[in-house]
């Protein structure tokens, strides 16, 4: 029987901006009219009200915490947060306690997945046993077992050897290695960027270098091991050269970047708040620049939130005690929507295609594209309505964020995974 959206707004595909209808049936795409009159039963019409309709959107680096974290999120939480920020697919960090670095964890962190999440889920494994950076966990293993990709992120691969073994592995199974690139050498123990803010605080500062010296030798690496090599959270304009170079070179090298890199620098934190405290750090202004550079050249990629909650009691410790990070999966649209579409700077298609297609197309997901057959993951998105950013409100167990009072258009209403309504503003 199938349902219909109706009077949406929605880019074709020679990326123009039409009216749209769009039916739902068995879970995808039925059929898509543009700029045609719709004839169907009222009680199977969902009227959007000339809203946009979007593929639903994907973030490929998240922290869902469970297990072991739950105090700071669950799969349930953090996927319902997703849908409500309108992205259908994510995919996890393996940063908890236990790590999914064996078979067996994996199988049990995929049927929590089955069990709880509200969203699409793909759970990444961890590259080394417990992410010490001294074993290499069983990847053919892990990959049976529904690894989506390989990475230690939130700590970086310090052996050069480690890591090429990791990519010959990983390439071995048509796999990619995902980085979280940090050299811990360098870090001077940080709480944020070696800069003015740094220095007008008296706190040690984490350095550029320390990441753009990792890219460096990974592009190299995955050059001879012939691997898909991604980059986290990239935040400098030297680690934005050594991809540039890179991809010039023809390795296969991705990148990704967060709404706060491109949106703050460490000239805006206001004072000792561990809401700005984030790893990588906000970096300078120069650096925030050749990210707005790197993201319109394609030198980056695409864009994922780093969405990492935490306790209010662990952020309340101070920026140099409190844990790294900050919550994004409810505000990142809003935000990008109004800084940069608004102003001018990115096109509401570019924005789309950097949180659906692009990152579908990085990792080979069938997700991210409104076409008839595909599944039918769909975010309306009410381009209007202005709302300041409310913590409280947030479905995520994180209050966490730098960006609580900005007022912000670009708000997801509606969520569908699979033709399901999955989050719907207003309803409980």
């Amino acid at each position: 029987m199938g349902v219909w959206l109706k009077n949406g707004m929605s880019f074709n595909k020679d990326g123009e901006l039409m009216r749209t209808h769009i039916k739902i049936e068995h879970g995808t795409i039925a059929a898509i009219l543009y700029e045609q009159p719709l004839e169907a039963n009222e009680e199977d019409v969902i009227d959007v009200g000339g809203r946009l309709i979007v593929p639903g959107l994907i973030d490929l680096h998240v922290h869902l915490r469970e297990p072991g974290g739950e105090a700071k999120e669950t799969i349930e939480t953090g996927t319902l947060a997703a849908a409500k920020g309108g992205f259908t697919t994510v995919a996890a960090m393996p940063n908890t306690n236990p790590a999914p670095d064996r078979k067996e964890q994996m199988e049990w962190l995929q049927a929590r997945i089955r069990e709880t999440a509200r969203v699409n889920v793909l759970p990444y494994a961890a590259i080394t046993i417990g992410q010490k950076g001294e074993e290499l966990t069983d990847f053919a293993a892990l990959k049976e077992a529904g690894a989506f990709a390989f990475t230690d992120d939130g700590v970086g691969v310090q052996s050069a050897g480690m890591m090429f073994e990791a990519m010959k592995q990983a390439a071995a199974l048509d796999m990619a290695i995902v980085a979280h690139c940090e050299d811990d050498t360098l870090t001077n123990g940080g709480a944020v960027h070696d800069g003015e803010f740094a220095r007008r605080h008296g706190l040690a500062g984490i350095p550029s270098v320390c990441e753009a010296v990792h890219i460096a030798r990974d592009v190299l690496l995955a050059e001879a091991a012939g691997c898909h090599y991604h980059v986290c959270h990239i935040s400098t304009k030297e680690s934005v050269r050594a991809v540039r170079d890179a991809k010039r070179a023809g390795i296969r090298v991705t990148a990704e970047v967060t709404p706060h890199h491109l949106l703050l620098c460490d000239e805006d934190i206001p004072g000792l708040d561990a809401n700005y405290k984030m790893n990588p750090p906000l970096r300078s202004r120069e650096d925030r620049d050749a990210l707005i550079e790197g993201l319109l050249d394609g030198t980056i990629d695409f864009i994922a939130t780093d969405h990492a909650p935490h306790t209010a009691a662990e952020k309340a410790k101070g920026i140099e005690a409190a844990p790294f990070g900050i919550v994004g999966l409810e505000t990142a649209f809003p935000l990008l929507y109004t800084h940069f579409v608004k102003t001018g700077v990115f096109t509401l298609k570019q924005l789309v295609d950097w949180l659906t297609i692009k990152p579908a197309q990085c990792f080979g997901l069938k997700a991210g594209r409104l076409a008839v057959g595909a599944p039918a993951d769909i975010a309306v998105i009410d381009l209007e309505t202005e709302e300041a950013i409310d913590p409280e409100t947030f479905a995520s167990k994180g209050k966490n964020t730098p960006f609580a009072g900005w007022v912000c258009q670009g708000w997801p209403v509606m969520t569908f995974v699979g033709g399901t309504l999955v989050w719907e503003k207003g309803r409980a």
